[in-house]
């Protein structure tokens, strides 16, 4: 079985983290490092499982959470850009606490401390995220959405599709809140 094969024997998953990467470099290419990429492809089930690899919730899917608009943020504890988005994350939530909207942090360290699950539940302590975090040590999901960049925000519509990606650090108030902010409002008026 030769490598291209191999790849045709599961297109859909090549097509989909292809796109993912794609929109992701676009997303960081077109406005470094604040811009946005429009695609519409079904995102790839959360890799991770067991009740260890989540903190702030049991261990959550994508099919348990259809009917509901959600902002996936890759993010790591070290990263000043990851952090300094929180406050702007924070508001968000509260702003849309009474619509079906969640936002799932997925931890992807880039350091070996980050790794450390101890270490990671202090800083979401510490940061007081509320929201589902899964710890992404083996960068499973990174790929599986084809990221390049901490922090991404992935936002997926009420069917599970990635409609937007957006990079770079966000503040409340700057043009890429007011777009990811529009960009949820929107969602959530669809049948």
């Amino acid at each position: 079985m030769t490598a291209f094969s191999s790849i045709r024997s599961r297109p859909r998953t090549v097509i989909v983290i292809a796109t993912l990467g794609i929109a992701a470099w676009l997303a960081a290419a077109v406005g470094a490092p604040k811009s946005e990429a429009e695609i519409g492809v079904q995102a790839p089930e959360f890799t991770h499982t067991a009740p260890a690899a989540w903190l702030n919730s049991p261990p959550l899917t994508l099919n348990s959470l259809h009917g509901t608009v959600l902002l996936v943020d890759f993010w790591t504890f070290e990263c000043w850009n990851c952090y300094r988005s929180i406050p702007w994350l924070k508001a968000l939530e509260e702003r849309f606490k009474n619509d079906p909207f969640t936002v799932i942090g997925v931890h992807t360290p880039e350091f070996e401390r980050e790794k450390v699950l101890e270490n990671v539940r202090a800083k979401v302590q510490e940061f007081e995220l509320t929201h589902p975090v899964m710890i992404d040590n083996d960068f499973s999901y990174w790929r599986a959405m084809g990221n390049r960049y901490w922090p991404a925000f992935y936002l997926i519509d009420k069917r599970g599709l990635v409609r937007k990606v957006y990079v770079g650090e966000t503040h409340q108030g700057d043009s890429q809140a007011r777009r990811i902010q529009n960009a949820v409002a929107r969602l959530l008026a669809e049948k």
